[in-house]
């Protein structure tokens, strides 16, 4: 399953770059940074690139998926809170041709009833949730898959 020179970009938002202490019976003890060292093996397995990004702020994350466009083969995101509200988030992606995965640490719909909606699901090719940090690795995989397919959205 080569791909070479593939490259995907991860984006982390808000909060996240709290892994490891934030609520770990929620989100796993696991570190942002050992998240991305685990992407980033897996991903060299696999013969793709891996670029991982956080931001805290909005206008940030649109901004990298703005100019993630024809950069990028694929977008693996957790929009972490800007899912259940961002329309600047979800338009973003909408706007671009790149091919988005939409991925949760945590089973959004087992929790607080303001989770369960997702405004930036329709807009990605899917979403996975409730895996923990395993839900990344499965997002690469689909991502590999996406561009070995043509990359389509």
């Amino acid at each position: 399953m080569k791909t070479s020179e593939k490259r995907i970009l991860v984006l982390h938002g808000p909060n996240l770059n709290m892994l490891g202490k934030r609520e770990p019976e929620v989100y796993g003890s696991l570190t942002l940074e050992q998240l991305n060292a685990e992407l980033a093996a897996q991903a060299a397995k696999l013969g793709v690139a891996v670029e991982c990004r956080q931001s805290n702020h909005e206008g940030v994350l649109v901004d990298m998926i703005q100019t993630a466009d024809g950069e990028y083969d694929c977008i693996i995101i957790n929009p972490a809170a800007f899912t259940h509200y961002s329309i600047a988030v979800r338009d973003a992606l909408a706007a671009i041709s790149t091919p988005a995965i939409e991925v949760h640490l945590s089973n959004i719909y087992r929790r607080e009833e303001f989770r369960h909606h997702s405004v930036t699901a329709p807009v990605t090719v899917g979403q996975i949730a409730g895996f923990g940090s395993q839900g990344y690795i499965l997002a690469l995989y689909a991502a590999v898959d996406i561009i070995m397919r043509g990359g389509k959205k």
